[in-house]
């Protein structure tokens, strides 16, 4: 059962069984919610990561579902091999997707990908494998040109958001837009780097997030949303 935390979502903590491992993930849902957004981190960050919760609760305000995920159990993401190992991480967020087409409060909403990090393009991979599945994927500093050839093949409205001055991040980032053949934004937030730490940017991250997802995701929403 959810319990309530307040009176207007409720929230739970989930195990989502991956082959001979297991995620532990929360799942929030407001009331009424139509979709859900997935949460990939590969760094070594997951679930408890505040930069990912902020952007949740931003969403979750928005009236969108949010799974905050481990993609990687604790002694995995201490190998820096697993951490951009994309092929693992999306295969284990393909196993998130699934396990919230078939659980009785998701079943039905409509999906998006929140990646960060090598989470990005864990999220294109993912979405790249399970056409159609998908209604929206978002990247947070992320790495999606990892994706390789994937890139290509995805097919979600894709909004990569980028720290202006996060180095080579930036231009990996404009290269893999080009090779988006979707629906696509690239949002260059000035004077951010990659975790954005600098006063404002994050609520920037949030505020394109929500706004990306509230456009693709919710059958009521075909605007953007006031900022």
């Amino acid at each position: 059962m959810l319990t309530p935390t307040s009176q207007w979502f409720k929230t739970r903590e989930v195990i989502i069984r991956c082959a001979q491992r297991r995620m532990l993930a929360t799942l929030s849902i407001p009331s009424g919610a139509q979709a859900v957004v997935a949460f990939a981190h590969g760094s070594g960050s997951g679930r408890f990561s505040a930069r990912n919760q902020f952007v949740a609760s931003v969403l979750q305000k928005a009236g969108l579902a949010t799974l905050l995920l481990d993609l990687l159990e604790d002694e995995e993401a201490e190998v820096q091999q697993n951490v951009f190992d994309i092929e693992l991480l999306a295969s284990r967020l393909n196993d998130a997707a699934n396990w919230l087409r078939d659980d009785v409060d998701t079943r039905g909403m409509t999906l998006g990908f929140f990646g960060a990090s090598t989470g990005g393009a864990a999220a294109l991979l993912a979405e790249s494998q399970n056409p159609k599945r998908v209604g929206a994927v978002v990247s947070r500093g992320g790495r999606p040109d990892l994706a390789g050839n994937a890139l290509e093949q995805v097919s979600a409205p894709t909004l990569l958001i980028v720290g202006g001055n996060d180095g080579a991040v930036v231009e990996l980032n404009e290269r893999a837009f080009q090779r988006l053949r979707c629906p696509k934004e690239i949002v260059v937030v000035p004077g951010a780097t990659h975790l954005f730490p600098e006063p404002g940017t994050l609520e920037e991250v949030a505020r394109l997030a929500r706004n990306w997802f509230s456009r693709y995701l919710l059958s009521e929403s075909n605007e953007e949303v006031n900022p």
